[in-house]
């Protein structure tokens, strides 16, 4: 009995790894295999695996603080919605306009809008008006279809003065899918429609979008593009001329968002909205620092290393024992899927571990206590 309660002095005086509770790992590490249940033990070297930066003004200026950027034009999009021209296919409605000649224009009139009183291209991709027949129409612009019945109605008419508009953009179409406010279709007309016009006219983005992941799908192939590259930066190489068929797709941000753990009030996860989140905010949405049990030299922000770079992680630790350093908090942007961690005081983890043995100490004491009575009695 005597040896049990030695045991449990010397876990109590050599506890420091039996403290429940995580923290910033150190020396021997314990991982378990991706493919297999085993435990395998790995040399995790700090110096080689993780790179250490310590939140300094030094870094702020280093890291965070990007020089003001230009609008970057895309001559490519001028040049493509310059040289726009619609293109009529079936479906669309025509509307033929013959100058001093009102018995080959059909009226709109109060009852009629232009497009019910326009001529309709048949799924042949023909039309059908008087004197001239059948025309061929689909594959051509408005200019070419003029020209075609300026020239057949010329055998009846002296000079005529023709005009032609597409009364109903009906054959071409988009589709706008995912967070935006008013998703569906919207048709191509003889404006071009960009990438942003189109977000803009389903109503612009909620609350849920995730700006920085817009895809467009055409032919089987997928893009991603940026809208707040495009919105605050002016980088018109973030927008495009849509074309029929394509499909534009808002994604949620459900997975842009950074997680607060450790000594905090409320560790909680935090979505980015189209603000930036910077560590004092995710600090002040978790609750502040648990003042009871919180180190605060000891907060951390664990980032995933980039490509490449040999690492592990890169991990960023604040000393806010002076609450003026909170100030770098506010100049220090989070970035999704980072892990900001406050360890707790020295203190707090030894409590942990006290009020871990205690209730073993005390059933040890009563046992021992039992015992010597049932030998006494």
């Amino acid at each position: 009995m005597k040896q049990l309660l030695a045991a449990v002095v010397v876990l109590s005086l050599g506890g420091c790894s039996a403290i429940p509770g995580s923290h910033i790992p150190s020396g021997q590490s314990k991982w378990f295999s991706a493919d297999s249940s085993e435990v395998q033990s790995e040399e995790l070297n700090l110096e080689t695996q993780v790179e250490i930066f310590a939140i300094t003004p030094g870094l702020i200026r280093e890291k965070q603080q990007q020089p003001e950027q230009a609008p970057v034009h895309n001559p490519q999009l001028e040049d493509e919605m310059r040289g726009y021209d619609y293109v009529v296919s079936p479906g669309d409605i025509l509307n033929i306009t013959v100058w001093d000649h009102p018995e080959l224009t059909i009226p709109a009139g109060s009852m009629r809008t232009p497009t019910e009183a326009g001529n309709w291209v048949h799924s042949d991709g023909t039309i059908f008006y008087p004197y001239v027949g059948k025309i061929e129409v689909a594959g051509l612009k408005v200019t070419e279809i003029r020209d075609i019945l300026r020239e057949r109605l010329a055998e009846y008419i002296e000079s005529p003065q023709v005009d032609v508009t597409v009364a109903g953009f009906r054959s071409k179409r988009v589709y706008i899918t995912g967070e935006v406010k008013a998703p569906g279709t919207q048709s191509i007309t003889n404006v071009p429609l960009t990438l942003l016009e189109a977000v803009t006219q389903a109503g612009g983005l909620t609350e849920m979008a995730d700006w920085t992941n817009v895809t467009l799908t055409r032919n089987g192939q997928t893009r991603q593009f940026s809208l707040r590259e495009l919105y605050q930066k002016g980088n018109t190489r973030e927008n495009i001329v849509l074309r029929p068929n394509d499909i534009v797709h808002v994604a949620r941000n459900d997975a842009a968002k950074v997680f607060v753990l450790g000594e905090v009030l409320d560790p909680q996860s935090i979505n980015f909205g189209r603000s930036d989140i910077t560590l004092a905010d995710a600090l002040s949405d978790a609750g502040g620092f648990a003042q009871a049990t919180a180190d605060a030299s000891g907060v951390f922000v664990v980032r995933r290393a980039p490509e490449g770079s040999g690492k592990v992680a890169h991990v960023y630790q604040l000393n806010a024992r002076n609450a003026t350093a909170l100030v770098l908090a506010d100049q220090f942007l989070l970035e999704p899927r980072d892990i900001v961690y406050v360890t707790a005081a020295p203190i707090a983890r030894w409590n942990r571990l006290i009020a871990q043995i205690v209730p073993t100490a005390q059933a040890v004491f009563f046992f021992a206590r039992a015992e010597e009575e049932v030998t006494n009695n």
